[in-house]
């Protein structure tokens, strides 16, 4: 079943807005705190929102990076911030999916101490291989898997990242043996895919038009749930393997306590600021999927994404004491 919502017209956005508008936007400064560094996908859409809503609102409203320990700290700084709508963490799944399996103890919990505010934005991470390479579509790659079970490799920008734990879910899926190979980050990952060093690589589609415009790498498929705008050409994981999804995300959350007419003011606020054209052409050209859900929806896909990571975790064997 479809988990995802996507964007509707300009006045199905606006309809939560104005409904919102009984609980006042926060008269102190609103920071979204990214736990990540400035430059990456997360940070250049949420500068994009946090600009527009500042522009329409007549508010400050910054992007706060508070980095280290693969996200956890800026995680914790959200969640012990005063529940008053000021603070919005910038979720994604290695913080909000993946580490609470990952680690043996976190100074979080992801489902207690935040309440979900709206699922931005997704991002398909992207199966690559060599030009030269005689892999062209999903099915190449089974069927070359299976014939030589543990003969490939496939690289990916870490251990417990998305993307390796992408490939962990659709290796079960369909039963091959691929062997990983974890780099530090994602272009390193893709430079042994072009150097031959390795069969294949996943990652973020962010991270590969300039590869992908330059013919040094070949798509054979996105693990979103649906091909990409952005690569409509290529196939879908989901084509070969009913139900799979993959794909990354933004979610806003605001500190658990935050009073709920305060969240879906914060909410509806951002679905309109990405349905506006400045913003969401921006998106677009970074390869984004506009979602734009609303806190019940983005509660229910959270604790969907929760136990998929879950599983991803497990089959993975990765583990961070």
């Amino acid at each position: 079943m479809r988990r995802r919502v996507l964007l509707a017209s300009p006045a199905a956005l606006a309809a939560p807005s104005l409904r919102a508008q009984g609980a006042p936007w926060p008269d102190r400064p609103v920071r979204f705190l990214n736990p990540f560094s400035a430059g990456a996908a997360v940070d250049v859409v949420t500068r994009l929102i946090a600009a527009d809503l500042a522009e329409r609102l007549s508010a400050q409203v910054v992007v706060e990076n508070r980095t280290g320990a693969s996200g956890n700290i800026g995680t914790e700084a959200a969640a012990r911030a005063r529940p008053d709508g000021t603070t919005l963490l910038v979720g994604s799944p290695g913080t909000m999916g993946i580490n609470p399996f990952l680690f043996q103890s976190l100074p979080y919990d992801a489902v207690r101490d935040f309440v979900a505010v709206s699922h931005a934005v997704s991002f398909p991470q992207v199966m690559v291989v060599a030009p030269s390479s005689p892999i062209r579509t999903l099915a190449d790659l089974v069927a070359a898997a299976k014939a030589r079970p543990g003969g490939l490799n496939y690289a990916s920008s870490g251990n417990g990242t998305t993307s390796h734990l992408a490939f962990e879910l659709l290796r079960a899926a369909t039963g091959i043996e691929i062997v990983h190979v974890p780099f530090r980050g994602g272009t390193p990952a893709v430079q042994a895919v072009m150097q031959n060093e390795v069969q294949l690589a996943v990652e973020g589609l962010p991270s590969l038009p300039g590869f992908l415009s330059a013919g040094q790498l070949r798509p054979i498929a996105v693990t979103s749930s649906e091909r990409s705008p952005m690569l409509p050409d290529v196939p879908a994981v989901a084509e070969t393997v009913p139900g799979f999804d993959a794909a990354a995300w933004i979610i806003y959350f605001a500190p658990a306590g935050t009073p709920a007419p305060l969240v879906e003011r914060l909410s509806a606020e951002i679905r309109t600021s990405l349905n506006r054209p400045s913003v969401r052409d921006r998106l677009l050209e970074q390869g984004a999927t506009i979602i734009g859900a609303d806190p019940a929806a983005t509660t229910a896909f959270h604790r969907a994404e929760l136990e998929k990571w879950r599983r991803a975790v497990s089959l993975s064997g990765a583990r961070v004491d």
